[in-house]
């Protein structure tokens, strides 16, 4: 394992402060091996194509957090990046060139590293194995296997040899999902689904054993279950205690948004809310619950933030009482109460709780009083806030956006409406490809840009059914 880092730093209080250090993990082999049959089982709605994705897709998200985080292990080096000599995979951590940046940090590495300790080896692969209903004779192999390549196996479901030996879990390249970094606490996940249950597992034993967060071990919050959750009927999410890092949004020092959805029950943002309020974490949470549907999943499928002014969400649900029949085709369809978007706000002091009747209403709160803005608040609607191209866009992630500094955004660029709300809204829209020769040639300085959008290449990507606020776990950002 890694020599422990005394200067290693977490601390996050904003959504849009300067991007500091993250967490990724690029798309592994196991992406690769999802099949049909159990796509929808495994969280995917398609199966994607991997090599697309890693050349083509993703490996210009790499780039450029690499020129904004950690440019001195890039810059200058982009043309061997990109020579045909090079490796498909170059920023896997098994390539011999891997970065190995201590700002851009692939969880992959972290968990080799990890196993690295025998004892931790032999624990992990039992709970492993326990969880997925594995032999003792293949425990003892796992255990005798390679540290690196074990957490290949982890992670991608097959042995070095090539064979499966339980499923894959492809959602890990939504780092997000798996916790949030609040101040300097970390909110590891419950999660609502069992294929997640594996990555659950995994980042638990990261942070609670690798060197890089051995100072921070005590600010580590694990969501219990209620005391005799056992007794609740039935086994659908609202009777469970399951809560997902997509769900938890820092806005402030002391103000946290955490979301009701398809995947974080009332139970699981409840036992969040008293974690965060009994450790002193923040003073007020303020709790969206959206339509518990699949095309939203997430709180942060519905919005997120560009600015400390300006955010990007899809209308039809930002009100309380208005978001009936905002569509032609629910014009015969009444939505049951649950369906409603609910906002409440509440306080450590033990405040009445306090209602929003809108996200915008929210959001402009937030802006005015958490964040201090000056501005008027503005508002960049999915799609334009046109039917069918807002429901169309939120789907393949116009709204969920990674802000690598205030006003400087990545998106897909597959989302054309939206990205024209943004140029009506101020914003210069570049294409990455363009911006990372910029960025090489020393024509555009990462430090000197503002209000921009950042197109990236989305064709497989966005079949996954994941923006980049979804495949980034942020654990360092500068104060704004």
């Amino acid at each position: 394992m890694s020599e422990k880092n005394e200067h290693f730093k977490v601390q996050v209080n904003t959504e849009i402060g300067r991007l500091r250090k993250l967490l990724i993990h690029s798309p592994d082999s196991g992406i690769g091996k999802v099949v049909p049959s159990k796509a929808q089982d495994w969280l995917f709605e398609d199966i994607v194509h991997l090599d697309t994705i890693r050349k083509d897709e993703y490996d210009y998200y790499v780039k450029l957090l690499m020129y904004f985080l950690d440019p001195d292990k890039i810059k200058g080096k982009l043309a061997d990046i990109d020579s045909e000599k090079a490796e498909r995979n170059f920023f896997k951590p098994d390539n011999k060139d891997f970065h190995a940046s201590a700002n851009v940090i692939e969880l992959q590495q972290l968990l080799g590293e990890v196993l690295a300790d025998t004892t931790i080896r032999k624990k992990l692969a039992a709970s492993v194995c326990a969880i997925e209903g594995c032999t003792y004779k293949l425990q003892l192999q796992l255990i005798d296997t390679d540290p690196k390549e074990l957490a290949k196996t982890l992670i991608s479901g097959s042995l070095p040899d090539g064979r499966m030996i339980f499923s894959p879990i492809p959602n890990l390249i939504f780092t997000r999902d798996v916790g949030t970094t609040i101040n300097n606490f970390i909110l590891l996940n419950k999660p609502a689904k069992k294929a997640r249950v594996r990555e659950s597992l995994l980042m638990r034993y990261i942070f609670f054993n690798h060197n890089l967060f051995e100072n921070y071990r005590d600010n580590i919050l694990e969501i219990p279950d209620g005391e005799h959750h056992f007794l609740r009927p039935g086994e659908e999410m609202e009777n469970r205690t399951t809560l997902e890092g997509g769900d938890v949004m820092m806005i402030s020092k002391n103000h946290v948004l955490i979301g009701c959805s398809e995947r974080t029950s009332p139970y699981g943002a409840n036992e969040a809310m008293k974690l965060l309020f009994d450790n002193n974490v923040v003073e007020k949470v303020t709790v969206v619950r959206i339509p518990n549907k699949r095309d939203f999943m997430h709180l942060d499928t519905v919005f997120t933030q560009v600015k400390r002014n300006t955010w990007v969400l899809l209308h039809s649900i930002a009100s309380v009482e208005e978001n009936k029949q905002q569509n032609p085709i629910d014009f015969l369809v009444q939505p049951e109460p649950k369906e409603q978007t609910e906002i409440i706000q509440f306080y450590k002091d033990k405040s009445a709780p306090k209602h929003y009747k809108s996200m915008e209403e929210l959001f402009e709160d937030i802006s005015k009083k958490d964040l201090k803005s000056t501005e008027p608040t503005k508002f960049i609607y999915s799609g334009s806030g046109v039917f069918p191209y807002d429901a169309r866009e939120q789907w393949t992630d116009s709204c969920n956006l990674l802000a690598i500094k205030e006003g400087v955004v990545l998106g897909y660029d597959r989302n054309d409406k939206t990205v024209e709300a943004f140029k009506n809204n101020g914003f210069n829209v570049v294409n990455v490809k363009d911006l990372i020769n910029d960025l090489e040639s020393g024509k555009v300085n990462a430090d000197e840009l503002t209000d921009t959008l950042i197109l990236m290449p989305s064709a497989e990507l966005s079949r996954a059914r994941g923006g980049f606020h979804c495949m980034s776990f942020p654990i360092l950002r500068d104060d704004i």
